[in-house]
């Protein structure tokens, strides 16, 4: 079964590649951001049938190691 995992900086934190992004796109024409955030994005396929139960695997994987939660928050989505 395929689960991901979003994982983003909380709100409060300092997004110095999201700036930069941000600055370049500007310099793009790209006029109309208010601000960007970027992030990483994991698919998982866990030898799991059980949505709840891999659903599980992958949030301790986050916890344990995809997401640093000092900083970071994560999603899990069910992706099949």
């Amino acid at each position: 079964m395929k689960i991901s995992a979003i994982i983003t900086l909380k709100k409060d934190v300092l997004d110095p590649q999201g700036k930069v992004i941000h600055q370049t796109l500007d310099g793009m024409g790209f006029k109309d951001i208010n601000e960007v955030r970027q992030g990483k994005y994991f698919e998982v396929d866990v030898k799991e049938n059980d949505p709840s139960k891999a659903k599980k695997i992958v949030e301790d994987m986050c916890k344990k190691l995809l997401a640093n939660l000092v900083i970071e928050d994560y999603q899990i989505i069910e992706t099949q």
